[in-house]
């Protein structure tokens, strides 16, 4: 491994997650993958307390070295030396998604908890060998479904879960914007749905999984779309899926990357009122409660205090591996959004309803 010094700032940029934490013995961690997401997770990991970053992996040098140096640590071209690491207990990887699986079999024979990011890999049966690797060999693994830790996902959600407006009768999300602005130059594996999942995995992992945490498990998927945009991937750029769920609510998802307008938001029509959430983020983003009968509220996006997201997730999955529990998030959760997505393709192709499990 390759030793970065220390940074003087380093300890000026550390941050301490808004949770307090008892007092427990650090957790050391690796990053597999140190672009946007890599770098994210690894500075995420640096500022919550009980965490260690031990070493950083790439390919890539100049990246690597460059996470290594930001936070004082080391890095190596090759993350089979960073899994040979005794001192290194947990592994965040965030590389491409074709590689998730195999490096997180890779991590859990060498007896590492695994924290993946999203997608969990672009086929159920990638998924399945990350999940028997876990279980076989007794280690955590989480996959990184982000947008729980957010505000008003977390908010919508609570409110339906709590029953306030009945039960839900349908879900309606949208996310949608134009080409990946940095363009495919650095990411040409992006542009092939075997090796990113295409955009109802590597986007919207984060907006099904939203849908099922909010309404239960999906039954079928009848899905229509097709390529529009000049990226030249060979998945569709616009998709609309509807999804039937097991508890008799329908939900509608609208992906997109050829939207010059964009957007991200929806809404939940329940049986006794509405939670209308037409920005998720954002200044001015609000959340609007509207019962049938009596008076609505509204909740400023701006009030909800959550943690930082990407800070929460890496503790609560500390958190499991300390207590010993399942993480808030499973395998089980990583699969189930890739299933959707899987089940939108086929629809896509077929044109016909694609009935769950696959």
């Amino acid at each position: 491994m390759h030793q970065s010094p220390s940074p003087n700032r380093k300890e000026t940029l550390k941050k301490r997650t808004a949770r307090k934490l008892k007092k427990m013995e650090t957790i050391g961690v690796g990053v597999i993958g140190c672009g946007g997401m890599g770098r994210s997770l690894a500075t995420s990991a640096d500022a919550v307390e009980g965490i260690e970053v031990i070493s950083v992996s790439d390919v890539q040098e100049a990246l690597a070295e460059k996470l290594a140096t930001d936070l004082g640590t080391s890095y190596t071209l090759d993350y089979h030396e960073l899994l040979g690491d005794d001192r290194i207990r947990a592994v965040l990887i965030a590389s491409p998604p074709f590689m998730h699986s195999p490096m997180a079999v890779d991590a859990a024979n060498a007896g590492k908890h695994v924290f993946s990011e999203k997608p969990m890999a672009p086929t159920l049966e990638a998924c399945d060998a990350m999940i028997a690797a876990a279980e076989e060999n007794g280690v955590k693994l989480t996959i990184g479904l982000v947008c729980r830790y957010h505000g008003t996902h977390s908010v919508v959600r609570d409110i339906v879960q709590s029953g306030e407006l009945g039960a839900p009768a349908c879900m309606m999300v949208h996310r949608i914007g134009g080409p990946w602005r940095s363009g495919y130059s650095h990411t040409p594996w992006r542009l092939e749905r075997a090796k990113s999942g295409g955009t109802l995995m590597e986007i919207n992992a984060h907006e099904i999984d939203f849908m099922r945490w909010t309404c239960g498990d999906v039954t079928a998927v009848y899905a229509a779309g097709g390529q529009y945009g000049p990226d030249g991937s060979d998945y569709p750029d616009v998709v609309l899926a509807s999804l039937q769920f097991a508890n008799g609510a329908v939900g509608l998802l609208h992906s997109s990357h050829v939207s010059a307008v964009g957007g991200y938001g929806g809404r939940v029509d329940c049986e006794g009122g509405s939670i209308y959430f037409p920005q998720i983020w954002g200044g001015d983003a609000a959340i609007q409660i509207k019962p049938f009968e009596g008076e609505g509220r509204q909740i400023k996006v701006a009030d909800i205090e959550v943690p930082p997201p990407v800070q929460e997730e890496i503790r609560v999955f500390v958190d499991a591996i300390h207590n010993d529990t399942s993480p808030p998030i499973t395998g089980l959760d990583g699969r189930a959004a890739a299933e959707i997505a899987l089940a939108a393709y086929q629809s896509v192709e077929s044109g016909q309803p694609v009935p769950l499990p696959l």
